[in-house]
């Protein structure tokens, strides 16, 4: 067991995170979750020993292995299969063949493992570094951001690999599909505190959405309570029959703290604007074909139409051709054969990896806002760079000092610039952190024209897609489908069909009168079992209010009472004060239990109604 224990880690007066602590069991599995520039790799940098910390500690036992894939990559060797072997312990230092296997798990032919290191992709080269890491078996594997340039087959076969990894894992991503079907639970950093719960990405956001709510509330209820004792204090101060009720008021002034407003963070919040398109004809691309070398087309003879409204999600291995088709179909490269033809309405937006190197380094932010189109003036382009987190003087950054998830909220804050009835995107969820992954799927989602995308995130293909262009066997196919469709009817090549959950079997065997019977049982039983939770819920708010009115009430009298200088009233009304406002307390943290206890219920439910789909 790993125990970090009250760290607190700074840059100069900036304060990454203070007095955290918390444990890392056997076996478990952790998403390590936070804004971009939080501290997520900072920790663990902390945990692998390489950064130090300003107080606390972390305690390791003796002979435990920590593995780190790092972003960074340095190769020595001059072939993939040494490279790879570098990282076997000494005892196994022979062992070639666990690093084939790994090696070829993560894509690489047998050919390759004698090929220089260098020679390959970027996305390679990550591949190579993550299985230098797996073949040292280590205790424990932190992994920063292992899925960026994977492809999706890879991304699938490192998520079953990690699954099946008999120790402990931490994992920095911003795809959280992968992350959700990997961990056992989830470590977020948010305002400075670091929180573990058991669970996924989706219930530790929930929680900490419901308990910044109740802060809030708690909040606004004690500011409310502190200026009414302050104002007692004020009218009251000279009043020598009371003076040991103001003193009594004072001393509970000074010990009660103080709950300061929650600071407000930036969120990635915008929409793509849509033009006007009422035809039913986006495009066609006719025999196209494309290859960079003679000897080795990349794209034959392949043939789309599209129509108004359509969701089309590019995918397959890397270096197939998935970019250079969605440059085709955007006329930014010309087909050797065939044609692209669109409808003339159609006004096109496009977002490329390559894109970024477009920025110009010496520009500001709102500089490449404005260089966009002509009509955009500088409100305009402070209102998108506002939209896309760069607010305030942040607006004013040269481009030359952002990451490269700010280079990327820099292009898409480009294609907001004007209305647009077909967006193509290429991989626009890289180097954006998860809450703006979020944003960008829900802009999408809710865009009016037609989106063509390349992508490896599986969150992405299952929420959008409506028909796939597949690159697989060498082949490019259009299927006409979702992609849970074309996960059960197709799948990926050389992997083993998907186990299914224990009772699926069953299940396809019902016939739909079966099913929809199974459905209204689940659905009866559902209503039975929520019903009361929800009667409970429904009493625990009605009873806040009516303490609530009833407080109201009170500190009215409260305040007749002070002005007539009532003294055995305002004794009364203090102690009908405390107790009102102690039963509200009661009552919400009463409310918090039952709203955890009714969410949990649901989800249980909602999973067996999906088994009957």
């Amino acid at each position: 067991m790993i125990s970090v224990e009250n760290i607190t880690k700074s840059f100069g007066n900036r304060i990454l995170f203070e007095g955290v602590s918390f444990k890392i069991n056997p076996r478990e599995r952790i998403g390590l979750v936070g804004r971009n520039g939080h501290g997520k790799t900072t920790l663990f940098g902390l945990m692998a020993g390489e950064e130090s910390m300003d107080n606390g500690a972390i305690v390791i036992p003796r002979n435990y292995r920590i593995g780190y894939v790092r972003q960074k990559i340095e190769f020595t060797e001059k072939t993939v299969l040494k490279e790879g072997m570098r990282g076997l312990p000494e005892s196994e230092s022979d062992h070639c063949w666990k690093v084939e296997k790994i090696l070829t798990g993560l894509g690489f032919s047998q050919a390759d493992m004698e090929k220089d290191p260098l020679e390959f992709s970027g996305g390679y080269q990550v591949r190579l570094n993550l299985a230098k890491v797996l073949v040292s078996e280590p205790d424990m594997l932190l992994l920063d951001e292992p899925t960026n340039y994977l492809d999706i087959t890879s991304i699938r076969w490192v998520e079953r690999f990690l699954v099946n990894w008999p120790h402990e894992v931490m994992l920095i991503t911003h795809n959280r599909s992968f992350m959700d079907k990997i961990i056992t639970h989830t470590v977020g950093i948010h305002r400075r505190k670091v929180r573990k719960i058991a669970g996924n990405t989706g219930k530790y956001y929930a929680q900490l959405a419901q308990d910044e709510e109740i802060y809030e509330k708690t909040r606004s209820n004690d500011e409310r309570r502190r200026k009414e004792v302050e104002q007692f204090i004020t009218r009251f101060r000279a009043k020598a029959r009371l003076a040991n009720m103001v003193q009594s008021r004072i001393k509970t002034l000074k010990k009660t703290e103080k709950l300061g407003k929650l600071e407000k963070i930036k969120s990635l919040d915008f929409s793509f604007k849509s033009s006007p398109f009422s035809g039913k004809h986006v495009m066609t691309a006719r025999d196209l074909s494309f290859s960079y070398q003679p000897d080795k087309p990349l794209i034959r003879n392949f043939n789309i139409s599209i129509g108004s409204g359509e969701r089309i999600c590019i995918v397959g291995k890397n270096g197939k051709g998935k970019t250079t088709l969605l440059k085709l179909l955007a006329e930014a490269i010309t087909p050797q054969q065939g044609e692209v033809t669109y409808n003339p309405r159609i006004t096109k937006g496009v977002f490329e990896q390559t894109n970024i190197r477009s920025l110009v380094d010496t520009r500001t932010v709102e500089e490449e806002m404005l260089s966009s189109h002509p009509d955009v003036d500088r409100q305009s382009a402070r209102n998108i760079c506002g939209a896309m987190m760069f607010e305030g003087d942040d607006a004013l950054k040269k481009i030359s000092v952002l990451s490269g998830g700010e280079k990327s909220r820099v292009m898409l804050g480009k294609l907001l610039v004007t209305p647009v009835n077909l967006l193509l995107l290429d991989e626009p969820t890289n180097h954006l952190d998860m809450e703006s992954c979020d944003a960008l799927l829900a802009a999408i989602d809710s865009f009016d024209g037609v989106v063509i995308m390349v992508t490896h995130n599986e969150m992405f293909l299952h929420a959008l897609a409506q028909r796939l262009i597949v690159f697989q066997n060498d082949r490019i196919e259009v299927f006409a489908g979702s992609y849970g469709d074309f996960l059960e009817k197709v799948g990926w090549e050389h992997e083993s069909p998907v186990q299914k959950p224990e009772g699926e079997e069953a299940v396809l065997k019902l016939t739909k009168k079966e099913l929809r019977q199974k459905r209204s049982e689940i659905v009866t039983k559902r209503g039975k079992v929520l019903k009361p939770i929800e009667k409970s819920i429904a009493k625990a708010e009605n009873d806040i209010g009516r303490f609530e009115d009833e407080l109201s009430e009170l500190n009215l009298a409260m305040q007749e009472a002070s002005q007539n200088q009532n003294a055995k009233k305002i004794v009364e009304l203090s102690r009908s004060i405390h107790k009102c406002q102690s039963e509200i307390d009661r009552i919400f943290d009463e409310l918090e239990k039952l709203t955890n206890f009714l969410e949990e219920k649901q989800a249980k439910f909602e999973k067996k109604l999906e088994e009957f789909e």
